[in-house]
């Protein structure tokens, strides 16, 4: 037998902290911020204690490297995004009791304090080591701000902590060709001091907590934590050279910051301690659940480091659960930030106004709960127009639709239930328990699918009892029909208020109803007979080919604009580095004319020679070029070109060549001519 569950008085529901350096994207929503709110919505609809925080997180590396990039200060870049992604939070419908930012007062004071209690206990471990420096910006270099080529697929533009084209976790020491990403020299090794956690010294806890105490958790939560223990814990550095982040509160550490990774988790206590002067009841209590909401890229983040630091720091609770999601792809391919291959928040809802729901519905039907999975706007269009206006819209649609035209908007009293009526009702109540047990197992996936059977339900009912036919024959029979469809119409708006809280919102406001618990569900008496409905209005719309289209183009565009970048790059990167200097004089010895090209053959037996006679304004000379693989002898006769016309003759293939015609070979390897600008008289010198 199970052992029971523990009954706790409170819960507190913590949201992964997104980097100010650019807005939220679907990538995010679906692995973290949909399911949050999903979950605080549902323990809010039972009646719960529940507080959810979040805050953006303002203080890593991405966010300086912005800076320098847009030549504007790190506050700036943080304050910018910050209100975009609070402004998008807010417009999607997520509920966060608090979103605060890791660059206020408070977090500041908190995460100063944690670090000097842990180092006053001497928790920390100090260590000298050798990082690279950039000699040239007179600064170390954090991992990100180091780039050169990934040692496992080659690409020249891998940074010091991640190959973003193969996913590979690099250190800077494994790159080949480092260099700064400041100023683009050549990095050195200098000395520095930094204080370390010795997560080894958690790691029995951690065994026990987590491998023996934590069983229930995700598959990939628990089995990234096991790998990481296997593995064997080492220290992990607390602190940073950096000029941006919360100073290190001890003497000795000028110039240094707590490591963001150190600093972020805490921004959870700080956030706490702003929205209530009651936040040690959140955090320090064994009758609160605490729940962390994160993405897989963040497991070890909040398993294994967090943890070790709460448990060091003593008098803290630990996470009951932390239920992490796989990736989104968008159209087959991954979502990155630096490529802008995204569908961003704040975009979407000023392009789609109205459809809040329809993201958060779609997102949440195809999450990425057990492996990646990937958004189409196709998908997205078919979800919208086949589920929620199809089945959805318009079960409610009719429900309400009826009851105006033949009950002039009055709910119809209930008469004699048939077995067909009362095994209806039945199912409808049956969905609450389905409802709990997935969302409180965290299989929001499957949840939504139980919360929009209830419309389903009703569908089948209207479809089997079909009032607008017997209307005519036992108007008696409809009444009970419609309070019947009525009533699922109402359950309907609490199974999936969680999931899509705007379009609950609307089904109550045309019932004219106030909002109902989590215990009403199943209920069979939510709106009384004799009340009056409000005005019936279309819960969803459909959304045309033109629409999707418009985004299909977008991120064609974007395919394009990236492909081009990548092009310029891979050319800059492939220029010939400049040559030794030369004297104006011995520039001067170049003697170099316009000429025109008269006739062009191959040479016999060769693949790459072109035997060119050309007109010098001096004389008429035969001169032997490499190029036969670039161009035809059509394409040469009659061009003007430059010839570097005192260049030592030489012979190939028994034919005296006497200059050389002047090319340039770009980053592709083509060869163009150079020639005059405009039509010049034959021999006209350049220099």
């Amino acid at each position: 037998m199970l052992p029971m569950a523990k009954a706790y008085k409170r819960y507190l529901v913590t949201s992964a902290l997104p980097y100010a350096n650019g807005p939220v994207h679907i990538g995010h929503l679906a692995g973290v911020y949909i399911p949050s709110d999903i979950y605080t919505r549902y323990l809010r609809l039972k009646g719960c204690d529940v507080v959810s925080v979040c805050g953006s997180d303002e203080h890593g590396v991405p966010i300086t490297i912005k800076a320098r990039k847009e030549g504007i200060t790190p506050q700036q870049v943080v304050d910018r995004y910050h209100e975009i992604i609070r402004k998008s939070f807010e417009g999607l419908g997520m509920s966060f009791d608090i979103y605060s930012r890791t660059s206020s007062p408070t977090h500041a004071a908190t995460a100063s304090e944690f670090f000097r209690k842990l180092y006053d206990e001497g928790k920390f471990i100090e260590r000298t080591s050798e990082q690279y420096y950039d000699e040239e910006a007179q600064t170390f270099l954090a991992d990100r701000y180091i780039v050169g080529t990934c040692p496992k697929c080659g690409n020249d533009r891998a940074y010091g902590d991640q190959c973003e084209k193969c996913g590979s976790t690099l250190s800077p020491d494994e790159l080949v060709d480092p260099r700064s990403a400041v100023s683009g020299s050549v990095p050195v090794k200098r000395e520095t001091k930094h204080w370390y956690l010795p997560l080894n010294d958690y790691e029995a806890f951690l065994r026990e907590w987590i491998l023996d105490g934590h069983k229930e958790w995700k598959s990939n939560v628990y089995g990234q934590c096991k790998s990481w223990l296997d593995g064997g814990l080492q220290p992990r550095a607390v602190s940073r050279d950096l000029d941006w982040g919360i100073p290190v509160p001890v003497e000795g550490a000028e110039g240094k910051v707590l490591y963001v990774w150190f600093d972020a988790p805490i921004g959870y206590i700080s956030a706490t301690k702003d929205f209530t002067p009651d936040w040690e009841k959140y955090w320090k209590s064994e009758d609160t659940k605490m729940v962390h909401f994160i993405g897989k890229d963040n497991i070890v983040f909040h398993c294994i480091v967090f943890p070790s630091m709460l448990k060091a720091h003593g008098g803290y609770i630990l996470p009951e659960n932390v239920p992490a999601n796989e990736f989104l792809n968008l159209e087959g391919d991954k979502i990155s930030t630096s490529r802008n291959w995204a569908v961003w928040l704040h975009e979407y809802l000023e392009e789609f106004p109205g459809k809040e729901d329809v993201l958060r519905y779609v997102l949440c039907a195809n999450a990425p709960e057990t492996k990646d999975n990937d958004f189409t706007w196709k998908d997205y269009q078919a979800r919208n127009n086949n589920e929620l206006v199809a089945v959805l819209g318009n079960f409610v649609n009719r429900a309400l639709v009826l009851t105006e035209k033949y009950f002039g908007g009055v709910v119809p009293a209930c008469g004699a239930l048939t077995d067909y009526d009362r095994e209806t009702l039945a199912e409808v109540a049956a969905v609450k328990a389905s409802l709990e047990a997935d969302i409180e197992g965290y299989h929001f996936r499957e949840a939504l699918k139980e919360a929009m059977n209830v419309a389903r339900i009703g569908n089948k009912y209207l479809a089997d009892t079909e009032p607008w036919k017997v209307i005519k024959s036992d108007p008696a029979r409809v009444e009970t029909i419609l309070y019947v469809a009525l009533q699922i119409t109402a359950n309907t708006a609490i199974a999936i208020e969680p999931f899509m809280p705007f379009s609950a919102a609307k089904i109550l406001r045309m019932l004219a109803a106030e909002k109902f618990s989590w215990e009403r569900l199943g209920a069979t008496d939510l709106v009384a007979a004799g009340h009056r409905i409000g005005r019936a209005e279309l819960l969803f719309e459909k959304i045309d080919d033109e629409a999707i289209q418009r985004q299909l183009d977008k991120l064609a565009a974007t395919k394009a604009a990236n492909e081009a970048a990548n092009e310029a790059a891979e050319a800059v990167q492939n220029i010939e580095q400049q040559k030794d200097s030369c004297t104006f004089d011995e520039f001067q010895k170049m003697d170099i004319r316009v000429s025109t090209i008269l006739s062009a053959e191959k040479v016999a037996k060769t693949k790459k020679l072109l035997k060119l006679t050309v007109d010098t304004g001096i004389d008429r000379r035969e001169i032997v070029s490499g190029i036969a693989e670039h161009f035809t002898p059509e394409e040469l006769v009659g061009r003007q070109v430059l010839v570097l016309v005192n260049l030592e003759p030489r012979e190939l293939k028994g034919i005296l060549s006497r200059g050389m015609i002047l090319m340039a070979e770009d980053a592709s390897g083509k060869l163009r001519l150079l020639s005059p600008g405009e039509p010049c008289t034959n021999g006209a010198v350049v220099g």
